[in-house]
């Protein structure tokens, strides 16, 4: 029998409050996978687990050294064209390209290592390939004539 799973946004509400208070010392760069305080969230979005609503995340981009976006990874495999496979730490897993997000560094918990290149560039490419997919048939505007620039 399945247990349901019941969300604890009060104790998260304590936690984040101290992850809010503290300030992140430490470095971080593309490609690095990091367990990260992902929290506990709303309907579908990905949570973390554990006391401390922890999730191992992929860090696509720097933004600067207190903001980044992150890519969530699970062990749960399934055949989703949003998702990637990687091996981390001899486990598999999946990258969940649908669950891109901005967090503050203050998330970053601890790192666990660096995803191969190979793996870090395809979903790179994918999440190009899931953000910007238009409708079938659609073309993007010439946004220069749009605005009344000219072309070279």
């Amino acid at each position: 029998m399945d247990r349901e799973y019941i969300k604890n946004f009060d104790e998260w509400n304590v936690y984040s409050k101290n992850l809010d208070s503290a300030e992140f010392k430490g470095f971080f760069y593309e490609r690095e996978i990091w367990w990260c305080a992902l929290g506990v969230n709303v309907g579908s979005e990905q949570d973390g687990k554990n006391d401390n609503f922890e999730r191992p995340v992929l860090i696509v981009k720097k933004i600067n050294h207190n903001l980044l976006w992150i890519v969530p990874l699970t062990s749960k495999i399934t055949s989703y064209e949003s998702r990637i496979p990687i091996k981390i730490l001899g486990q598999k897993s999946q990258l969940l390209l649908s669950q891109i997000r901005s967090i503050s560094s203050r998330r970053l918990l601890r790192k666990i290592g660096i995803a191969k290149a190979a793996v870090f560039y395809e979903a790179l490419v994918r999440l190009g390939l899931v953000l910007f997919k238009t409708t079938k048939g659609e073309t993007p505007p010439n946004l220069a004539a749009e605005r009344g620039i000219s072309e070279p």
